[in-house]
Order: C-alpha cells, then structure tokens, then sequence
C-alpha cells in the first residue's frame, strides 16, 4: 500500500485526535492551502451543508489522503523479501 503525499484538494482524513479544536481521528476535511513549501496544510472540514466548520494547519504525519477509485496496480510498490 503507497501513501499518496497530499496535494491540494486532496480529501483527508485525521489520523489523530485534535480536542482543542472538536476533531477527532478519523473526521473528513479537504486540503485548501499548501503551508511551508508543502510541509504543512491547512485543512477545512464542513458539515453536509458545506459550511465550514473548522480550518486546521496539520503536518502530513496526522492526515491520511482518501482514495474514492481502484489504484493502478502500476503504482502499487514491489514487496521486497529479504
């Protein structure tokens, strides 16, 4: 399995609790704003009426980008037995 380094737009989900800010693990936002040459991303989660209801900057290490169709299995990494 490849983790996609996240790009902007990209649908995200938390991998990490955030309590000062309500999120939890597992909560979906979308990438608006690429932070520190890539380093960092603001992240904006809506309701089901698209209003926002938090932006977050978020280093990539508590974001995990979200696939919504099969990966080619070009992109899919050899194993490597040792």
């Amino acid at each position: 399995m490849t983790k996609s380094m996240p790009q902007l737009l990209d649908v995200v989900s938390l991998t990490v609790d955030l309590l000062e800010y309500n999120l939890l693990h597992g909560q979906v936002g979308t990438i608006v704003e690429l932070l520190a040459d890539g380093a960092a991303f603001e992240v904006e989660f809506s309701d089901l009426n698209g209003q926002t209801y938090e932006s977050v900057g978020l280093r990539p290490e508590q974001i995990m980008v979200l696939h919504f169709e099969p990966t080619s299995p070009n992109l899919v990494p050899e194993m490597v037995t040792a």
